[in-house]
């Protein structure tokens, strides 16, 4: 095998692309697979390594493709296998791996297993879901909760019993616990392995098993606070339990090596798991990525939400490098389940401009792979949406205190003088095309100096010439509340970078012993440094090469 490009991941740039709002051409107003393998064009000149696609398999789309009811097979209204095919086919042509989703943990009610599994305890696919009796007085077995909202258990009446839904009541849970659902979970992912993925983005990664006693969660433990799963922390009382039962269970490393022994026996594959584990994620991520029989990489909600200070930023990487010492991460400041980063960060009436370009830095330069999040290199805000324009059920529930995350999947704009911003010619698109986002077009940035897109370029290419971003060590330096300072070392080169998160100039002053050899341009900003002291404007980026 060849090493280069069995660690091709290690810090690849992984564009994610949400395929029911890329782009449409069949004018049904929703996003397909030919209209992925049309625009991957736009993600290479990115400067990506790989595309994630999220879920295009067959279901019901109670959940937007994530309640999957054929795991072999493709959705019609985003085409076909043979479309699929064509998107590996011109991802390669361009030099693109595909990242493919694979939601695991649970699948739809429509789904052929559950309908045999609830059809009687004494058929051949009884035990491959999680039921379990009702209580005495008929109430739930435990207090375990649902995500999105109530207990995490529903009674069905054909089976006489409750059965375990992380999720929607829709998407109930498979039972790990059976080895042939383990089996029968494997074959599907070989499926896509032959038909010539690189990769697979592993949906709800910490979800797979859960304590077989069906003991009750308790609350978090005393002084510490509830940690938000989605939305605010005390918006959903699924925040108030400390899953320690429903979830993180420690069978699940086992099955991680049976998946990661999968991927291996075909060359150059990856996998990258979503961990949600509140205060533990990181723990998490350095458990399932230590040595290399389980993920290759990680991701958590680290940076998806929580403040934008250095402080922040910098106790995140500190605490996955504190936890681990030859695992791997994947950072990413947006996806399809948070409010779009430039959003989050901004204050009332404030651009977003600015924020957007250091993010982009930022993210580029942090230690591990990245993730990119469409319209994220077009510096696209969170959607304002009315509720009757919603479609996730998420937001459908906890609306107002939580607005879901309709707003974080509109359709992608690429003309601004088109029908729907070049997204579909359909006279109603599954989601509103804001106008807002129009103005932020692909054809009004292209090869404009001072955009967001080609500062995004910009950026991407300057990680690609310093191979010490995508391998080197992260070594913190001091600093002040507003700046983070850190060094990245690796492959010949050192090089120092100071981030001000202040929205006003700072200054900052060299640690003693540190000596630079050179300023680095870093696209997009252009701090000063005179006797060892670096002035900074605000949200300004330092870069220098050390002697």
């Amino acid at each position: 095998m060849n090493v280069d490009n069995a660690d091709w991941w290690r810090g690849a740039v992984i564009y994610q692309i949400y395929p029911r709002s890329f782009q449409d051409t069949t004018g049904d107003g929703i996003g397909d697979l030919a209209g992925i393998a049309a625009r991957l064009r736009h993600a290479a000149d990115l400067g990506a390594d790989a595309v994630w696609l999220s879920p295009f398999f067959r279901s019901p789309m109670d959940d937007m493709g994530y309640d999957v009811s054929d795991y072999c097979a493709v959705e019609p209204m985003f085409g076909t296998l043979a479309d699929f095919d064509s998107v590996v086919e011109r991802a390669h042509e361009l030099g693109l791996k595909v990242v493919i989703d694979q939601v695991l943990s649970h699948t739809s009610s429509k789904h052929a297993w559950f309908e045999e599994s609830r059809a009687g305890r004494d058929t051949a696919k009884a035990d491959w879901y999680v039921w379990a009796e009702p209580k005495p007085d008929g109430t739930p077995p435990n207090n375990w909760l649902s995500i999105f909202g109530g207990p995490a258990w529903e009674w069905d009446g054909v089976r006489g019993q409750y059965y375990l839904h992380n999720f929607l009541a829709s998407q109930p849970d498979l039972n790990f616990h059976n080895p042939e659902v383990q089996d029968a979970i494997l074959e599907t992912v070989r499926f896509w392995l032959e038909r010539g993925v690189d990769g697979f983005r592993l949906d709800t990664a910490n979800f797979y098993f859960h304590d077989a006693e069906l003991r009750d969660n308790p609350p978090p433990p005393a002084g510490e606070d509830a940690v938000a799963t989605l939305g605010d922390a005390r918006t959903n009382p699924y925040d108030f339990q400390d899953h320690i039962y429903d979830k993180t269970r420690p069978e699940n490393l086992d099955f991680l090596r049976r998946f990661r022994s999968l991927l291996d026996s075909y060359e150059g594959r990856t996998s990258v798991g979503e961990v949600s584990d509140g205060a533990r994620s990181l723990q998490t991520v350095a458990r399932y990525t230590a040595g290399s029989d389980k993920l290759h990489m990680c991701y958590t909600f680290d940076l998806l939400t929580g403040p934008f200070s250095a402080a922040h930023f910098r106790r995140a990487v500190e605490n996955f490098k504190a936890e681990s010492r030859d695992g791997w991460v994947c950072w990413s400041l947006s996806n399809h389940d948070v409010v779009r980063h430039v959003t989050r960060w901004a204050g009332d009436g404030e651009g977003t401009d600015p924020l957007a370009r250091f993010g982009a830095a930022l993210v580029a330069t942090l230690e591990g792979s990245i993730c990119l999040y469409q319209g994220e290199e077009l510096g696209l805000g969170e959607a304002e949406l009315a509720f009757e324009d919603l479609t996730d059920p998420y937001g459908i529930r906890f609306w107002p205190a939580y607005k879901g995350r309709d707003g974080c999947r509109t359709p992608m704009v690429w003309e601004k003088n088109a029908q729907n911003a070049g997204f579909s010619k359909a006279e109603r698109t599954w989601l509103p095309v804001p106008e807002a986002h129009r103005l932020r077009a692909v054809d009004t940035q292209e090869e404009v100096e001072g955009s967001i897109l080609e500062h995004y370029r910009a950026v991407l290419s300057f990680r690609r010439r310093h191979p010490v971003l995508k391998t080197g060590t992260t070594r913190f330096l001091t600093s002040d509340d507003d700046i983070l300072a850190f060094v990245r070392e690796g492959d010949g080169e050192r090089l120092l970078f100071a981030f001000n998160f202040a929205r006003r100039p700072a200054e900052w002053r060299l640690p003693d012993g540190l000596t630079i050899g050179e300023p680095v341009a870093m696209p997009g900003f252009a701090p000063a440094i005179e006797d060892n002291r670096v002035r900074l404007g605000g949200l300004d980026v330092f870069c220098a090469r050390l002697g």
